[in-house]
């Protein structure tokens, strides 16, 4: 039977400093990169939802295929979709690694047409916020959700600051299918999954 997961997103602010990506670009052949926090465990975001350490630690290092395959694509803004379009492309995580509760990045803004964008976004020092997209459940506990064990990362995007807390909601929470998630994740993928966790469980 085709188990149905729920579109979770999360977002964070993306500090960055504008100056030193723009005077450090002749060092990286003119290339803007970006380094940041991308995502925090066991703290409670805009969503009223926590992911443990250890399922975000899980998924940073399922990432770590995605990143060596540079593969591992955002876009701007959230579309309501599990697969990463690489038509709307704008950036590539190139480095993603936890450090505590924290997870932190470095990010590759593509010559795409989205990347363009995006650094413009930059170079007019517009604040930014990163926003994991993922497909798993949650659990009610007290006034907040858990994230729980089913939880898939698929990829961060770029967007805006929402206005309301909890805005993201909107788009958030339809159905995704096991079947949608094969268009994002092949079978090598969902091997490497595997033995992670068969890693995993050896420890």
């Amino acid at each position: 039977m085709d188990k149905s997961l729920k579109l979770l997103q999360e977002w964070n602010t993306f500090s960055y400093d504008r100056d030193k990506i723009l005077s450090e670009k002749a060092n990286n052949g003119g290339k803007y990169i970006m380094r940041g926090i991308l995502q925090k465990s066991n703290t409670l975001n805009q969503n009223g939802r926590i992911y443990p350490k250890e399922i975000l630690e899980r998924e940073v290092r399922n990432y770590q295929k995605f990143i060596a395959e540079r593969r591992a694509l955002g876009e701007l803004d959230h579309p309501e979709s599990s697969v990463v379009e690489l038509k709307n492309a704008s950036h590539l995580v190139t480095e993603a690694y936890m450090e505590g509760d924290i997870c932190y990045g470095v990010v590759e803004i593509l010559d795409t047409p989205s990347g363009k964008i995006l650094r413009s976004l930059v170079d007019s020092g517009v604040t930014l916020g990163i926003s994991s997209r993922g497909v798993g459940s949650t659990r009610r506990e007290g006034d907040h959700q858990i994230v729980q064990d089913d939880f898939q990362l698929i990829c961060w995007d770029f967007v805006s600051e929402p206005s309301t807390p909890g805005a993201f909601m909107m788009k958030e929470g339809r159905e995704i299918k096991e079947s949608d998630l094969r268009k994002r994740f092949n079978k090598s993928d969902r091997v490497d999954r595997i033995l992670n966790d068969i890693l995993d469980w050896s420890k």
